[in-house]
């Protein structure tokens, strides 16, 4: 029988996010499937725009382009608050314009 207990998640800005009952996130929180390649793919660069996150996503880009020529890369800015998902237009344009990965990117 497995067992549950309560794990406490804090933000980067230090402040209480929410206390979740383990057994509830190991059903709901999943990680998407790794890709076998990111040959012909479109991999999107989230500046979430957290400090120094845009520059971050500038040189990846840059540093994919040289070393990954045939992966699309598309940056874009999170919008909302920088560390809620509050809003869903962003995540909705990569589904349609068929994104195949995702790269959040928080600086620091």
């Amino acid at each position: 029988m497995s067992r549950s207990s309560l794990l406490t998640v804090f933000n980067p800005e230090g402040r209480l996010a929410q206390t979740v009952d383990t057994q509830a996130v190991s059903t709901l929180a999943r990680l998407a499937p790794r890709l076998n390649s990111l040959d012909g793919k479109t991999i999107y660069l989230v500046d979430t725009g957290f400090g120094g996150s845009y520059r971050f996503m500038q040189q990846l880009q840059k540093w994919m382009s040289e070393h990954l020529p045939t992966v699309t890369t598309i940056r874009r800015r999170k919008p909302g608050h920088v560390f809620a998902d509050d809003n869903d237009s962003l995540w909705e344009e990569i589904k349609a314009k068929g994104g195949h990965a995702v790269v959040v990117g928080v600086g620091g």
